[in-house]
């Protein structure tokens, strides 16, 4: 369950930064697919680089790099009928930060890590491939900016731990911490909602 999870947001990924890629910076075709590999597969290597788990499973199984290259190609092939519709791109990432967050707390607490540890971690596969993409596009990255983009991975990354400590965590648990970043974060999407700003200063970071 855990590598299919994985599997599914490394392809996710893949389209989403691909389909940036097109839409936005508009690459050749090695530029898509290396911001579709770097999405894809960012935030999983830097988890396994920190949990010690060498080499990353990018580059021990195949199947990573496979999945996150067909969904790249797959972006730059039929993409340009979507470069105008940001609506898929957004689904997309939703669906690669709910998987990700969800796999990556769970491999951190397969490696023996604290329960806040594992937490951290499901968030930073969740953002990291992300923040890699907005970076090499010279952009702010979107975890950075007034959105629910983090909030909702810690969220699955929680519920993956507590199910975990309670013994009662599996594929029923799994998924549902998945569709609860999904839902999260498509909420905040579809009504604006943002993480808290300081004090006198709005959801934009601007002076009120």
């Amino acid at each position: 369950m855990l590598l299919a999870l994985d599997l599914g947001g490394t392809f996710a990924f893949a389209l989403t930064g691909a389909m940036t890629a097109i839409r936005v910076v508009r690459l050749d075709v090695v530029g898509v697919v290396t911001l579709g590999m770097v999405t894809a597969l960012g935030g999983g290597i830097i988890r396994d680089i920190l949990i010690d788990s060498l080499p990353p499973a990018t580059f021990s199984d195949w199947r990573y790099l496979t999945v996150a290259a067909a969904g790249s190609l797959l972006a730059f092939v039929f993409g340009w009928r979507l470069t105008l519709l940001a609506g898929p791109i957004l689904v997309l990432d939703a669906a690669g930060l709910s998987l990700f967050a969800v796999t990556g707390a769970s491999k951190a607490l397969e490696f023996g890590v604290g329960p806040g540890q594992a937490v951290i971690l499901g968030a930073i596969t969740a953002v990291g491939g992300g923040t890699m993409r907005d970076v090499l596009t010279g952009r702010v990255p979107v975890v950075l900016r007034s959105e629910l983009y983090a909030i909702p991975a810690l969220l699955a990354a929680t519920v993956v731990v507590v199910t975990d400590r309670n013994g009662v965590y599996g594929p029923p648990a799994a998924l549902g911490a998945a569709t609860l970043c999904f839902g999260v974060r498509m909420l905040g999407l579809r009504y604006h909602l943002n993480a808290p700003s300081p004090p006198g200063m709005d959801g934009h970071g601007t002076r009120t």
